[in-house]
């Protein structure tokens, strides 16, 4: 297979990229190749304002460690307001089916994973992926953007009661309208067709309440889609790999026994 490490890829077309006029940025997509079934996109949480780095690099860097394909997605935040965030998921889930057979990989089994807003954008584009958000642009555009699978770490995903008040703002504006906040509450969204998902939060988690990883397990049990959901009774937001709190870092284990079973592996 090539070598691909570490390549930086802007994975829209010209057209794309010369239609933005304000804050330009060309989002990037960065593969961490190896030799498996599935791969795994991942898209870093940091609020809509930011990518941060541990819940970047930090995934794709461990999924290839232990044997997993994944590709790390530069998506653009504030100010660029919601569609721009979910038309890079879908481009970039796009992008990764299109090219599955260059990377070796089963275009069938595309895993989404993301931490609290990367962890909304990760479950937006598993709740969103029959919407219409941006003009196709290429042969990529055909391609389906539903994930098989989604990974969701201590996600936001509730923009009322359990909301986190910056990503909200960041993602749909200071004064949001009332259907857009229901657009964007994840579990309103849940259907059959969502796909399985693995989530894991803290119940000590003072920035995005507990209870948005609950509401979107209680939607995926009321639909029968099956998730596997782990709650640790300690530990602050932002955790990444956990590595400082050994009693959440067996998150990861649990993870890839849960890819293994899904037949990432």
């Amino acid at each position: 297979m090539e070598n691909l490490w570490g390549k930086v890829i802007p994975y829209w077309n010209d057209e794309f990229i010369e239609s933005e006029e304000t804050a330009p940025r060309i989002p990037t997509i960065t593969a961490y190749p190896s030799n498996s079934r599935g791969a795994v996109v991942v898209f870093a949480g940091g609020g809509y304002v930011m990518r941060a780095e541990h819940e970047g690099d930090g995934y794709a860097k461990w999924l290839q460690e232990i044997g997993i394909t994944a590709f790390l997605v530069d998506y653009r935040v504030a100010p660029y307001k919601h569609p721009a965030q979910i038309s890079d998921a879908m481009r970039a889930v796009r992008y990764v089916r299109h090219y599955a057979d260059k990377y070796g990989y089963d275009k069938d089994k595309i895993a989404v994973m993301g931490s609290s807003a990367g962890g909304h954008l990760a479950g937006s584009v598993s709740v969103h992926f029959d919407k219409k958000m941006y003009d196709e642009t290429d042969e990529i555009d055909k391609e389906d953007c539903r994930p098989n699978a989604s990974v969701l770490c201590y996600p936001v995903i509730d923009m009322f009661e359990y909301r986190h008040d910056g990503s909200r703002q960041n993602l749909l504006g200071e004064r949001t309208l009332h259907e857009m906040k229901e657009l964007m509450s994840l579990y309103k969204h849940v259907s059959y067709d969502t796909p399985p998902a693995f989530i894991w939060h803290t119940s000590s988690d003072q920035a995005v309440p507990t209870e948005n990883s609950l509401l979107y397990a209680d939607a995926l049990s009321k639909k029968q889609i099956p998730y596997e959901l782990h709650i640790y009774p300690y530990g602050r937001h932002g955790l990444g790999l956990a590595e400082e709190m050994p009693h959440v870092a067996q998150w990861t284990k649990s993870l890839e026994n849960w890819l293994i079973l899904m037949g990432w592996k």
